[in-house]
């Protein structure tokens, strides 16, 4: 079988996914969809007040592993969003004592009303 992801022989075998996406001439948004909507299958173990929130909130309908991702997705995202601001405080306190005085500077030049 030959294919990008079965390559034929002397093709490489770890050829880049963009790489692959420009060979075949696909829309990289149709392929980063499915990569990213590939599943894997695990267990949790959850407290039980936790699934019958969970449950609670589904309904009968209701699917808890998209709960689950959807949560996770949200809680991983503030996360990142956490370390995000943590940086950009920690800049922002290195270059304080400039940035006031900069500020203060600027706030002499104003005009009284």
């Amino acid at each position: 079988m030959t294919s990008p992801f079965f390559p034929a022989p002397g093709r490489k075998s770890h050829q880049k996914l963009g790489e692959v996406v420009s060979e075949l001439s696909l829309d990289r948004q149709d392929v980063i969809y499915y990569v990213s909507s590939m599943k894997t299958k695990t267990s949790i173990t959850l407290s039980e007040d936790l699934v019958r929130e969970m449950d609670m909130r589904l309904g009968r309908s209701g699917n808890r592993s998209a709960f689950v991702e959807q949560a996770l997705r949200a809680f991983l995202t503030a996360k990142a969003q956490q370390t995000r601001n943590a940086k950009d405080l920690e800049i922002l306190n290195r270059h304080a004592n400039r940035l006031n005085k900069e500020a203060q500077d600027v706030l002499s030049y104003q005009v009284e009303l």
